[in-house]
């Protein structure tokens, strides 16, 4: 008789919204057998997540011993990683993802694996992503495309960006991305305040970004102001914070309330770092003219969901721009991410030194 194959190894490919991961695994097939769940769970550590959920996603993720996962869709915490024994790598997209219990995971002998990218010049996905959302919300872009297609016309004025004020939460990789975009294509001023960034080194980040420390006004290119002046003086407010035990909730009511009525917010960051009640009461009052939002704290976003359910833009609220966190939804990004995946599922196999471990 002839010799029985090898079973394949199954590994559970989650959340590949857009089908992307299955060309990419092509070639791994003969050893690998890939178990596609494209839905998202409701997150297991979120309290108003059933149990009933939860027992789903622990019977879904409990047979595997390779887990392919995308970052900022179904979190790991360690209430879930302790009820999978059979885990034992758990490959993940980006360079860190923080809905991982790196800690947990490495307690209970699970190998986390990141994917870098290629490296590719220019603005990233994100970026991109921010800049779109800007001028969306900015130019009316979304409103008046669904008066034209309902038969309607114009809606409303929209408002320009030369010479206005883009406020920066924070002056890492992608807030110098945007700010220099913004200044150099729309020449708005820009000001920027994090809890450690000083003026040196905002100077420092200008020029590496090839632009000039001090404007033809004789203002710093990126002005570092305090938090409250951020808020107060912003026509755009954009969030390019990381989020963190300390940073949870950093824009608060108080901050919102601060915002000038035709101020308009943008976060393509994270969700929780804006208080959510406190952002959507304000915007139900039409304290600020509008918000663009990519990122929230439960992912996907509920049905009932305030963001989904309310009328924005009538009867005085606020405009309102959401896009279902599609920042770093790039198809060549994605590509690559689930590449570099394939490449550590063969050496995982041939029993050689992973790339991009994170824990």
């Amino acid at each position: 008789m002839p010799p029985v194959p090898p079973k394949a190894i199954e590994v559970a490919v989650l959340d590949d919204y857009a089908g992307i991961a299955a060309t990419q695994f092509e070639t791994l097939k003969s050893v690998f057998e890939f178990i596609e769940f494209p839905d998202t769970l409701s997150p297991y550590n979120h309290p108003d997540t059933p149990e009933s959920v939860k027992h789903e996603l622990v019977q879904r993720l409990q047979p595997f011993t390779i887990i392919s996962t995308m970052r900022e869709r179904t979190p790991f915490p360690e209430a879930l990683l302790k009820r999978l024994p059979n885990l034992k790598l758990l490959l993940t997209t980006g360079t860190r993802n923080l809905g991982i219990d790196m800690v947990a995971a490495r307690s209970h002998g699970i190998v986390v694996t990141g994917a870098g990218g290629r490296g590719r010049s220019g603005p990233d996905s994100t970026t991109q992503h921010c800049v779109a959302l800007i001028l969306g919300i900015a130019k009316n872009v979304a409103r008046d495309d669904a008066s034209v297609k309902a038969g309607g016309w114009q809606t409303s004025l929209s408002t320009g960006l030369t010479g206005k004020t883009l406020a920066l939460l924070g002056l890492g990789r992608l807030g110098v991305a945007v700010g220099r975009i913004m200044s150099c294509a729309f020449g708005m001023k820009v000001i920027a305040w994090s809890s450690s960034l000083t003026q040196e080194t905002a100077d420092e980040k200008a020029k590496a970004a090839g632009l000039p420390v001090e404007n033809t006004e004789s203002e710093k290119t990126f002005r570092v102001v305090s938090k409250e002046e951020l808020f107060k003086t912003a026509d755009v407010l954009s969030i390019h914070y990381v989020l963190s035990g300390r940073s949870l909730g950093i824009v608060g009511g108080n901050d919102l309330r601060s915002m000038k009525k035709s101020a308009l917010l943008i976060n393509t960051s994270r969700g929780p770092l804006v208080d959510e009640d406190a952002i959507i009461q304000v915007l139900n009052d039409g304290a600020i003219r509008g918000a663009a939002m990519d990122v929230f704290g439960i992912e996907p976003l509920p049905p009932n969901s305030p963001w989904r359910t309310t009328k924005w833009g009538e009867e005085g609220r606020s405009q309102v721009l959401l896009t279902p966190h599609t920042g770093y939804v790039q198809e060549e990004t994605m590509k690559d991410w689930y590449i570099e995946q394939a490449e550590n599922l063969e050496r995982w196999h041939r029993g050689e030194k992973l790339y991009h471990i994170l824990n």
